[in-house]
C-alpha cells in the first residue's frame, strides 16, 4: 500500500485559528460551529458559506458574527444582505459560485471545513488546496470524482488533508501518525446498514422516500440518508478511502456494524486488528481534526464500555443492495468511472426522492448510465465535468422514460 497522503503540517498560528465553513446551514457545518463555539480562545468563525438557505444563514451570522458570509445562489446572498443590513450585522455579504471558490481559498482563512454536499464543493475544494490550507474533508466528491486532481494539489500546493467522515477519520486515528506503514493488511469500513438492514423479506421496490431517510443510527440529510439505504454511500466511501490511504480496491473491506460503535478499523500483518470506537456523533471527528494532532472537548457522552450493546459484524447483500459493488467496479475501471458513477447516482436519488422512480431503480439507473458512456482515463477536470454532464443527462433521461417506477 501506498502512504497517507497527508501533505504539510500543524502551521504555528498566532491567536485563533480562522475557519471557512462549506456547508454552514448543513449537519456538518452546524456541529462544526458548536465545537468553534466551545474554544472560542481556539477558533474563530471567520467565513461561513451556504447555498440558498437565507434563514438559517442568518440566524448563524447572528450567532457566529462571521467576518464574510457567502450564498452560493446570488438571489439569496441579496436577500441575506437585506436581513442583516436590518439586523444591524457587520458581516460582509457576497454571492455566486466565483465568491465561494474565492471564500476558501482566501488568505485571512486557516482551515476549510469542506461540507457541501455532491458535485458543487468541488471548485471550493480545489481552491482551498490549491491555497495551502487545511482542509477538513466531508465532501466525498473531491475524491470520488477528482481524487487523482485533488490529491495532487495537496501535494504540490502543501496543503494539510484531514478526513472527518467518521470511518476515514477512524482509520486515520489508528493508523501511526496517520500514514499507512508496512505491515498493514486491510482497511475495515464499517457501516450500519442502513434502515433495511433487519428486513430481508421487505420488497424494497415499494419502500418510499420516508422509509429510506429514516436512519437508524444517525441524523443526516435526505440524499445521503438515501445513499447509507442503497450501501452507495459506503461504495463511496471505498473510493476515497483508495485515494486517502493509497489502499487498492482489493484492500478496502465494508462490513455491517449496526450499533455504529465501532467507526473502522485497519487490520495488520501481525494479526492485529486496531479500531476506533466512540458513541455515533460526528462532532468527535470533527473535533480530532480541528485540533489534530491534539485533543479537545466536543461536547460528546464517553461511551460507556459497560452499559453499551453487543457488538456485531456481518457482511453485506451485495446482490440486495448492487451499488456497493457498482462503486468498487468503478475504482477499478478508475479514469471517469466514478464521476460518472457519483453524477448517476446523484440523480437517481434526486428522482427517487420526488417520487419520479422506484428505490430499486437507483442501481438500475447506475448501472445502466456507467454501461453507455467510455471511461476516459487519466481525466482532467474538463473531463470530468464533461462525464458529469453527460451521466447526469442519461440518467435524468432514463428516470424521466417511466421504466423505473416499479
Amino acid at each position: 500500500m501506498g502512504r497517507w497522503a497527508v501533505a504539510g503540517g500543524v502551521r504555528g498560528l498566532s491567536g485563533p485559528a480562522r475557519v471557512c465553513v462549506l456547508g454552514a446551514t448543513g449537519s456538518i457545518g452546524v456541529q462544526t460551529l458548536d465545537i468553534v463555539r466551545r474554544h472560542p480562545g481556539r477558533f474563530v468563525a471567520d467565513t461561513l458559506v451556504a447555498h440558498r438557505n437565507v434563514e438559517a444563514m442568518a440566524a448563524l451570522c447572528r450567532d457566529c458574527a462571521p467576518r464574510l458570509a457567502v450564498m452560493a445562489d446570488a438571489d439569496a446572498a441579496s436577500r441575506l444582505a437585506d436581513v442583516l443590513r436590518n439586523d444591524g450585522c457587520d458581516t460582509r455579504i457576497e454571492g455566486g459560485l466565483d465568491a465561494v471558490a474565492a471564500a476558501a481559498g482566501a488568505p485571512g482563512v486557516d482551515t476549510v471545513v469542506a461540507g457541501i454536499v455532491g458535485a458543487a464543493g468541488l471548485a471550493a475544494n480545489l481552491a482551498a488546496a490549491r491555497a495551502g490550507k487545511r482542509i477538513l474533508l466531508a465532501n466525498k466528491e473531491a475524491l470520488v470524482m477528482t481524487g487523482p486532481l485533488f490529491m495532487a494539489a495537496v501535494r504540490e500546493h502543501g496543503a494539510t488533508l484531514l478526513p472527518i467522515d467518521s470511518e476515514h477519520n477512524a482509520v486515520f486515528q489508528v493508523l501511526p501518525e496517520g500514514r499507512l506503514v508496512r505491515g498493514v493488511r486491510k482497511v475495515w469500513l464499517t457501516c450500519s446498514g442502513g434502515p433495511f438492514r433487519d428486513l430481508p423479506d421487505l420488497d424494497l421496490a415499494g419502500v418510499t422516500p420516508d422509509q429510506a431517510c429514516k436512519h437508524p443510527n444517525w441524523s443526516m440529510g435526505r440524499k445521503i440518508s438515501v445513499d447509507s439505504a442503497t450501501l452507495m454511500n459506503k461504495g463511496l466511501e471505498v473510493i476515497e478511502a483508495h485515494w486517502l490511504f493509497g489502499a487498492p480496491a482489493e484492500d478496502i473491506e465494508v462490513v455491517i456494524h449496526p450499533q455504529s460503535i465501532v467507526h473502522s478499523m485497519v487490520e495488520y500483518d501481525d494479526g492485529s486488528i486496531l479500531a476506533q470506537l466512540g458513541n455515533p456523533d460526528m462532532r468527535t471527528p470533527i473535533a480530532h481534526a480541528l485540533a489534530w494532532p491534539e485533543r479537545i472537548e466536543a461536547g460528546v457522552a464517553p461511551l460507556d464500555l459497560v452499559a453499551m450493546p453487543p457488538l456485531t459484524f456481518r457482511t453485506p447483500d451485495r446482490a440486495r443492495f448492487p451499488c456497493l459493488g457498482l462503486a468498487y467496479e468503478a475504482l477499478r475501471q478508475g479514469g471517469t468511472a466514478p464521476a460518472v458513477l457519483n453524477a448517476a447516482n446523484e440523480v437517481a436519488v434526486a428522482a427517487f426522492l420526488s417520487g419520479r422512480v422506484a428505490f430499486t431503480a437507483i442501481p438500475r439507473i447506475i448501472e445502466a448510465v456507467l454501461a453507455q458512456l467510455p471511461v476516459i482515463d487519466r481525466p482532467g477536470l474538463d473531463d470530468v465535468m464533461q462525464a458529469d454532464g453527460a451521466a447526469r443527462r442519461i440518467a435524468e433521461a432514463m428516470a424521466a422514460g417511466g421504466n423505473f417506477a416499479h
